[in-house]
């Protein structure tokens, strides 16, 4: 049964005041209705009644009117919009609102990895919050419904609407209020019978042929749910197989053709690995923006569960507590936490930052930090692409009622000691502490069979940390994608640094499976600094090595993995190259079981995904803009203390007498021709994305990455100008 909206509380109505929009707007608000009335078909059981003059009235009399803000269906996880938002106009029209539609391009990352468009995904972010922005003042929009789908379209969505709500109360006028229905989980394939058995002979034929990293590397991926991610490790071993002479050039393509028409599901969705599509989801969850009815599907939702979502929109209307950037802020230390908990994506660390600034809260990297480590927070997302327990699984528990998604995150947070604001707002018109009341579903122990959500963690700390160091300010890593084991193989270690200008540079070497070789023959590193990695590094082995010859002793250090890389790669930063995901060099460097032992890849760009090492990026000040990154060289030696939240420059003469000393600012100054030869080309290289579109004018990756402006004008305090409900207002 419907609900009734209350008319908005506000002495600004453009629609009363201007009669263009009540003869202009009419139409499009009968035209969306009568759309959605065909395509919800028999599921629409309201009355019809949505003359021109009715629309009239309500637009004079300022009922609410709704943005539904969809993505393009060039986007998978878009390809249903058209029934969501048809099932969404028809409820906000039952309701006594007046409802809108319009879309923004989405950028799919995982189309545009390895080719010129990673260069414009950040800046997506922002691109999609001026144009909701844009959009919803234009129209003078009051509040809105938004389908949240991938990549950098939740957060830049999340950044508009805290923007306009920001503006909207700094002019006097009403509260802007939004509620997410993100896409529902995309369910991965199933690699074809047949396809199967022919890459495990494939494996088999390989290991008799010698090859046996080829082997294991097909073996390794057929372990992996089928997923875009997959395609991409599987096109890197066949491309080494063919090389290599074990298949043809034609067998890879078909089988890279068979893997792909088996991967996606035909209606879309957000696909099921935990990286920045289903960690926004999570993140956005856990701002409290997102309907519990809506949060994780295993299909596009119905038009019940879209009803439920908008009927408690009614709580909320006209209530600055419950206004957009009031929800978000007072939720950010929960949001934090549960991206932490749940292993969110490195990407969000400056997406989160993006929010609080466009809401207008003074917020930066430091803050959330100091937010991630006031308090340990667990990892309790027993998450694997190898085990069948992927979002898509866990949809399926919360489906059956059998899980509650992030509320059963926020409830064994709690549960294990870890200070969560449950007396926030959330979209329900309702607080955490009142959605926590009902227990039905909530326990993680809930779910007997293959839990994702945890009641015991299987770590006691987790998410995303910040480094700093003594040639640069930030950076982040995260260590909590590292298994213990792995972790102990790099943390305060010594690595030497292999310099790659950037990423085109990078992806050239690192995709020759001969690379180690290579850097063995050329004795590229320091013998003298080799001796004294080994005695750093693992002391026990050294009395065994210290004597041997330089091959010897470079073999001896990769057996046992001693030999420590820092791979840097350069000049990716947001003014340089519009900071892309270093993802295909990361693959590369997944791709051979020799190496991937041995690196840690540091960047002034992003990362998606993982290597066996650390995979830290973000690093501020990026080389364009003269940061210690730009000053490294190959050769150069750096100390990892991964636990300790620091990078180090080491003097490489005191490391060689056995002494580790930190120091770096003579080296800066001893470089200053090669960086300056190295900024030449990058200016160069920069005109390689268009003018129009390129990131300047902007704060860096510690700050959000946002527009000056932007960060100019944040000047409330997230702890202190948050408002509260009426109830936690009485008890404060």
């Amino acid at each position: 049964m419907a609900i009734q909206y209350p008319t908005i509380e506000n002495s600004v109505n453009p629609y009363r005041d201007n009669v263009q929009g009540k003869a202009n707007e009419p139409i499009t608000v009968a035209g969306i209705l009568d759309r959605a009335k065909q395509i919800a078909g028999t599921n629409h059981d309201g009355k019809v009644d949505w003359s021109l003059g009715e629309i009239y009235n309500r637009l004079e009399e300022n009922a609410p009117r709704i943005a539904i803000i969809g993505g393009s269906p060039d986007h998978p996880a878009h390809i249903m919009d058209y029934q969501t938002s048809s099932f969404a106009a028809l409820r906000i029209w039952e309701n006594g609102g007046v409802p809108f539609y319009f879309s923004t391009p989405v950028m799919c990352d995982g189309t545009a990895q390895s080719n010129q468009g990673m260069s414009y995904s950040l800046q997506s972010r922002n691109a999609v919050a001026q144009m909701v922005v844009n959009q919803l003042e234009a129209h003078s929009y009051h509040g809105a419904f938004i389908i949240q789908g991938c990549d950098k379209q939740p957060l830049g969505v999340v950044s508009a609407v805290a923007q306009m709500d920001r503006i909207r109360q700094y002019r006097g006028e009403a509260p802007f209020f939004a509620t997410f229905a993100p896409a529902h989980v995309l369910q991965g394939g199933t690699i074809p019978e047949d396809l199967y058995m022919e890459l495990t002979e494939l494996a088999v034929q390989a290991e008799q042929d010698g090859e046996a990293d080829i082997a294991n590397d097909i073996r390794d991926a057929m372990a992996y749910i089928l997923q875009c991610t997959s395609n991409t490790a599987f096109q890197g071993v066949l491309s080494r197989a063919v090389e290599r002479g074990i298949i043809t050039s034609e067998r890879q393509k078909d089988y890279e053709k068979r893997l792909a028409v088996a991967t996606c599901d035909g209606q879309g969705g957000v696909c099921a690995f935990n990286g920045t599509g289903n960690s926004s989801r999570h993140l956005v969850a856990g701002m409290g923006l997102v309907h519990p009815t809506l949060e994780l599907l295993t299909a596009p939702p119905t038009k019940e569960q879209v009803n439920e979502s908008l009927d408690d929109l009614q709580g909320i209307i006209n209530d600055p507590v419950y206004g957009a950037a009031n929800i978000m802020a007072a939720n950010i230390k929960n949001a934090i936490r549960i991206h932490s908990a749940s292993g969110g994506s490195t990407n969000l660390m400056m997406h989160m930052v993006a929010g609080m600034l466009y809401g207008g809260y003074k917020f930066s990297l430091e803050d959330l930090d100091e937010i991630h480590h006031e308090h340990p927070i667990p990892d309790l997302f027993n998450y694997s692409l190898t085990e069948d327990r992927d979002i898509f699984s866990l949809a399926m528990q919360c489906c059956a009622g059998d899980s509650r998604g992030m509320e059963t995150l926020f409830y064994e947070l709690l549960e294990n000691g870890v200070p969560m604001d449950v007396d926030a707002p959330t979209v329900t018109g309702t607080t955490w502490r009142e959605r926590l009341e009902n227990k039905k579903g909530l326990p993680a122990a809930t779910v007997s069979e293959n839990p994702i959500i945890l009641s015991q963690p299987r770590r006691r700390f987790s998410g995303v940390d910040v480094l700093k160091g003594n040639f640069f300010e930030t950076a982040v890593v995260k260590i909590s994608g590292m298994a213990t084991p792995q972790l102990d193989r790099f943390d305060k270690k010594a690595a030497f640094v292999l310099y790659f200008e950037n990423e085109d540079e990078a992806n050239k070497h690192l995709l020759d499976s001969g690379l180690v070789d290579r850097l063995k023959r050329e004795q590229t590193f320091s013998y003298e600094s080799l001796q004294q990695m080994v005695k750093h590094n693992s002391p026990e082995w050294f009395d065994e090595m210290k004597d041997a010859g330089y091959e010897a002793l470079f073999d001896a250090m990769i057996e046992h993995q001693i030999l420590k890389i820092a791979v840097v790669i350069s000049g990716q930063g947001p003014i340089a190259f519009g900071m892309p995901e270093m993802f295909t060099p990361m693959q590369h460097i997944n791709a051979s079981r020799k190496l991937k032992r041995l690196v840690t890849v540091i960047s002034d760009g992003r990362y998606s995904g993982a290597t066996f090492g650390a995979a830290i990026g973000h690093m501020t000040p990026e080389a364009i803009d003269r940061g210690g990154i730009l000053y490294l060289q190959t050769g150069d030696l750096l100390y990892l203390g991964l636990r300790e939240n620091k990078i180090h420059f080491l003097d490489q003469e005191a490391f060689q007498e056995g002494e580790v000393i930190q120091e770096f600012d003579s080296i800066k100054d001893g470089r200053e021709s090669l960086a300056e030869e190295r900024l030449m080309k990058m200016r160069k290289r920069q005109r390689f994305v268009a003018s129009s579109n390129r990131i300047h004018g902007y704060t860096d990756a510690a700050h959000g990455v946002v527009p000056i402006p932007i960060w100019q004008e944040a000047e409330l305090d997230y702890e202190t100008d948050v408002k509260w409900p009426e109830r936690m207002e009485e008890r404060l």
